[in-house]
């Protein structure tokens, strides 16, 4: 069967510039790609369109198409289908990039290696940590013991017992990296992975450091003191540098995140960076105004009770909340007011009442409540 044009293939005019080109061809290949599409013949259809880009993005080859068609190509080495493409590799990748979450560079089709064997940072690691509420308000240094890996001091790292006891991996030759070959419908396959006799190291030990066993690093446990800012609340984090996960290849550990939680407080209650607190009074101090010592997280305030005061009135201490963690302020602290009324009187106490309740002159609050039903 004679072939099709190759302008044609990729549906573009022979003056279409090199970025028309790849276009096309990007489209059509993850159209067509087998692992995409299930359809009959489109396995063919892939091949013959990466035949087509193979030609049409390489100057001197489109020059010979353009000038003597699929002839001129004939006796000049080109292979059949994918098996011979050998430009367009760096263009499948960022094809399979877009519908298989990644490019050719793990099968060895170029680009990066998916692991890179220079120093790595470990991973973060996220512990909890409780504190009591007037801890977060004031701030607090904990003490706490935390297991971790550090480098061996006796081998630096090295895992061997002496540095003539590390020698080259003769299986990577030092790469710590293997790469095979595999035949599929797609062409010759080609996978890079880690070495798996020096693990991607590139070095074998022949004699292991006796204090750490070959592994180069060591489980230790270390008291570190945790400075915890005043005004931080539940949720937030401390960051401890180099208490992460051991680092790869030589690279630092990375960082351990400590959340705080914050156990309720009693009585305070805390919204933001404002502090709230329920004050029992009785209906006498209500009535006619007192004076009271109220409890706050930096001690005793002297608080002045206006006559006439409600049930759950609000009155406000300014500057008494939480220091802001991010110095723009402080808190304030809200007393709201709680009016309890005596279940249990002494016959003085009654007397006084009744003594009371018989000069109150004026209409009742019943009975200015009745006056709205009329």
């Amino acid at each position: 069967m004679a072939k099709r044009d190759y302008y044609e293939v990729l549906g573009i005019s022979k003056g279409a510039t090199a970025d028309e080109i790849k276009r096309s061809y990007r489209k059509l290949a993850k159209k067509y790609h087998p692992d995409v599409n299930k359809e009959e013949g489109a396995e063919e259809k892939f091949k013959e369109v990466n035949e087509a880009y193979e030609v049409l993005s390489d100057e001197n080859k489109k020059a010979i198409y353009d000038q003597y068609g699929h002839a001129g190509l004939e006796n000049g080495g080109m292979g059949s289908g994918f098996g011979g493409f050998s430009g367009g590799f760096e263009d499948l990748g960022d094809i399979f990039s877009s519908f298989m979450g990644g490019g050719f560079s793990d099968f060895g089709f170029g680009g990066r290696s998916s692991r890179q064997s220079g120093p790595m940072k470990g991973s973060n690691r996220y512990l909890q940590i409780e504190i009591e509420f007037l801890e977060a308000v004031k701030g607090v240094t904990k003490t706490i013991n935390i297991a971790v890996d550090r480098k061996c001091e006796k081998c630096n790292g090295t895992g061997a017992k002496s540095s003539s006891d590390i020698e080259t991996c003769s299986t990577c030759r030092g790469t710590g990296k293997v790469t095979r070959q595999q035949r599929t419908m797609l062409g010759v396959m080609q996978t890079v992975a880690d070495c798996p006799d020096c693990n991607g190291t590139g070095k074998r030990i022949k004699a292991k450091c006796s204090e750490c066993n070959g592994k180069g690093y060591k489980n230790v446990k270390e008291k570190v003191e945790v400075n915890i800012p005043a005004g931080i609340a539940s949720g937030q984090q401390v960051r401890l540098q180099g208490y992460g996960e051991r680092g790869l290849n030589g690279g630092p550990n990375g960082d351990l995140y400590l959340e705080i939680i914050v156990r309720p407080h009693k009585f305070f209650v805390r919204d933001g960076n404002d502090i709230y607190i329920e004050v029992p009074i009785s209906a006498v101090d209500a009535t006619l105004g007192t004076t009271i010592d109220v409890p706050t997280c930096n001690g005793e305030v002297t608080l002045n009770i206006p006559a006439g005061s409600q049930p759950g009135q609000k009155l406000r201490l300014a500057g008494y909340g939480v220091k802001s963690l991010r110095g723009s302020g402080t808190g304030d602290q809200y007393v709201q007011l709680k009016v309890e009324i005596p279940t249990k009187l002494t016959k003085e106490e009654k007397e006084l009442y009744e003594k009371l309740q018989g000069h109150h002159k004026s209409e009742s609050v019943f009975e200015k409540f009745k006056k709205a039903f009329k």
